[in-house]
């Protein structure tokens, strides 16, 4: 068995991808529309038959309620990992990418927190 799928919630599909795609560097790989919504998911540019991330829509109540807590709450919705960190935050910062928390290093691990502008904190470490 492997994760072949991660969602994470999101207030605006189109704003997601575009963050996700343009600020982040993600492939989109699939579109599909499914009723009210699309089924997006993204992939990373250096493993298309990877570990997809979906868009998922935050319309259900309880979905926005988590987000809004584990945001309030400065929770990480997500990790990614990324082989040089000071390299990978300079990259974001240049593309807009507003941070929370600039590189650290928490023991074997350094990691950095960013807003994606759709809801959530997402963490970024290199082990």
């Amino acid at each position: 068995m492997k994760i072949i799928v991660t969602s994470i919630f999101v207030q605006d599909q189109d704003k997601a991808l575009e963050f996700y795609s343009e600020k982040l560097g993600f492939v989109k790989k699939l579109d599909v529309p499914m009723g009210k919504f699309r089924w997006i998911t993204l992939v990373s540019p250096d493993d298309h038959d990877g570990t997809e991330l979906l868009l998922e829509p935050n319309e259900h109540p309880a979905a926005k309620e988590y987000q809004k807590k584990i945001f309030a709450d400065g929770i990480p919705a997500t990790m990614f990992g990324v082989a040089d960190i000071h390299k990978e935050y300079l990259r974001l910062l240049e593309n807009g990418v507003k941070f929370t928390m600039e590189p650290t290093k928490m023991g074997e691990v350094t990691i950095a927190v960013f807003d994606d502008t759709c809801g959530n904190l997402i963490q970024i470490a290199q082990k």
